[in-house]
């Protein structure tokens, strides 16, 4: 008979370390912890959009939560008698605009805290932009992060949101204009668009609701979306392990890069201070959204030079691009085409694109493989053409919202600008589309004469025979492997219209639709080197005797040891 005694475990002796083995013995949250201290994120400078976005909005809601304590969301009137700005002093304006103006001037750090709130959205947008534009143009959306795509897309809508409702807040000249925009939107709407105007403004506009309508959705609602949003992003991330650029070494089966602990940990908090610090001095050195050099909301008066935040002019340039001759009665209804169309359909077809892209690019390829090697956006020239024609189209219509202030800087006819700005909507795009794909194109040209020929090295050999040959460096593997490792993708291939019993096939239709979608997509295209194409281009006949130029006799230009020719 044998006894057996359990081997004796070390225990904590600290308080930290009691609570985490209490924890542990209860959760096995060490076992998680492990896992998230062991995960290797890959190094690169365009990893850090996405944070840049992510600490941007952990300021937003540090800074939110200083000014919702001085905050009042009430439209009722008051008459401000607080000495500064004196502009303001004795003025009838709501009780919202008033609690803004004693925020600025009354509450210690209150103007700090606004300006650093204001820049954090603006930044928080733009990081946002950015990430998706890297996401998109190295195909980082593809599967298994087609979901990961959406939750972003949602965000960016979301981050929109959160815009509009926190800059319509202090009922100012500039803001109740942006509403007055936003009621003329809904009521555009054909049929429930009064009635969605009164269910939102409580009544006829602007009403005596709204501001604490949008204030409960800025501070409660939008924000906890973003939370969940953001959250399920981070699990994404996890659960799917972080792309990486194509090098040496890295596959889709492997992440190559720094373990999350230390070495990740510590760049995320030094981007995270440094963020905050770029943000706080922004709002300290920057001025921005002074409400009262406009005053309370007063529906008469509409300033000249009024815009929105940059990530909403492209709402604004639509609304101002659009003649307004296209609006007509039908049935006693007012159907308002040219606020509908720009306001409504433009930014529906900008989102939907945005939203199906993901799943068209995996139909057009017939791809259905994991991916987690980023695409060179060279070696996608449609999907690189596609992007930047977006951008191209966002561009043009942020800048002709600002049609009034190039007009009466640069002492241009507004209408001129107008139209030149009409014609380059819809020609802008097609000739970036166009110019980019060319351009995409022409780069993989340049790698496939790289990959066969080498760099040029500017020596020039000349044989005894008397011919002259300029000799080049041959690409190193490294070199090599990024510029012939990619997927060159054909057209769809289908099956024919009729079966072999010559009955029509059911869905040709709809195949030949999408096999001429494909087509647009990778009927031009540069397909990678072969092995055996580098091998021919690397045997040159007797030019490969430069390999045993210490024992041929020949003239040579310049100084210095002669390379292999390839």
């Amino acid at each position: 008979m044998s006894t057996t005694t359990p081997s004796s475990v070390a225990e904590p002796t600290t308080a930290i370390g009691k609570t985490a083995d209490f924890l542990d013995q209860r959760t096995k949250v060490g076992v998680l912890a492990k896992q998230l201290v062991r995960k290797v994120f890959p190094d690169h400078w365009s990893f850090m959009l996405g944070e840049i976005a992510l600490f941007s909005f952990v300021v937003l809601i540090l800074s939110g939560f200083f000014l919702t304590m001085f905050f009042e969301p009430s439209m009722a009137l008051t008459r401000y008698e607080n000495e500064h700005p004196a502009s303001m002093h004795g003025e009838l304006m709501s009780v919202a605009f008033a609690s803004t103006l004693d925020m600025s001037f009354e509450v210690r750090g209150g103007l700090l805290m606004r300006q650093i709130h204001h820049w954090s959205a603006l930044i928080f947008m733009a990081g946002i932009v950015v990430h998706m534009m890297r996401v998109f143009f190295t195909g980082a959306f593809r599967k298994p992060r087609e979901l990961n795509w959406l939750v972003g897309v949602t965000m960016l809508i979301l981050g929109l949101l959160a815009g509009f409702t926190g800059y319509s807040l202090p009922d100012d000249v500039l803001s109740g204009n942006g509403l007055r925009i936003t009621d003329g939107v809904v009521k555009s709407i054909p049929i429930i668009g009064s009635y969605l105007s009164y269910f939102i403004f409580g009544g006829e506009f602007p009403g005596e609701h709204i501001v604490p309508r949008l204030f409960t959705l800025h501070i409660l609602v939008v924000p906890a979306l973003l939370l969940a949003l953001i959250g399920v992003h981070l699990f994404l991330m996890v659960l799917n392990k972080h792309t990486q650029y194509p090098g040496g070494g890295r596959t889709n089966n492997n992440v190559v890069g720094s373990p999350a602990v230390p070495a990740f940990a510590t760049k995320m908090g030094g981007n995270f201070f440094i963020i905050f610090g770029v943000l706080a001095l922004m709002g300290g050195t920057m001025a921005i959204n002074n409400v009262w050099n406009y005053g309370p909301y007063d529906p008469s008066p509409v300033s000249a030079g009024a815009q929105p935040d940059w990530y909403m002019l492209f709402l604004e340039g639509s609304l101002r691009l659009m003649p307004g001759q296209t609006e007509y009665v039908i049935g006693g209804y007012t159907l308002s085409l040219n606020i509908l169309i720009p306001a409504v359909v433009i930014p529906g077809l900008l989102f939907t694109f945005l939203f199906v892209y993901p799943f068209v690019e995996a139909k057009v390829t017939g791809d259905h493989r994991e991916h987690h090697l980023l695409d060179r956006p060279r070696n996608v020239p449609v999907r690189t053409g596609l992007g930047v024609a977006f951008l191209t189209a966002f561009i043009i219509l942020a800048l002709a919202g600002s049609n009034d202030l190039i007009a009466t800087h640069f002492s241009l006819s507004i209408n001129t600008i107008t139209w030149v700005f009409r014609f380059l909507f819809f020609a802008g795009p097609v000739f970036a589309f166009w110019i980019t794909k060319r351009i995409c194109l022409g780069l993989q040209r340049k790698d496939r004469e790289l990959v066969l020929h080498g760099h040029e090295t500017g020596r020039i050999v000349r044989f005894a025979n008397g011919e002259y040959i300029e000799v080049h460096r041959p690409l190193d593997e490294q070199e090599r492997w990024l510029r012939v490792n990619y997927d060159a993708h054909a057209p769809l291939e289908i099956e024919p219209a009729t079966d072999a019993r010559g009955v029509k096939r059911k869905g040709y239709k709809q195949d030949r639709r999408w096999q001429r979608l494909s087509r647009f997509f990778f009927e031009d295209r540069v397909e990678p080197v072969t092995p055996a194409e580098l091998a021919a281009a690397h045997s040159h006949g007797e030019h490969d005797e430069l390999e045993s130029a210490h024992t041929a006799p020949e003239l040579v230009s310049g100084s210095g040891n002669v390379e292999r020719e390839h």
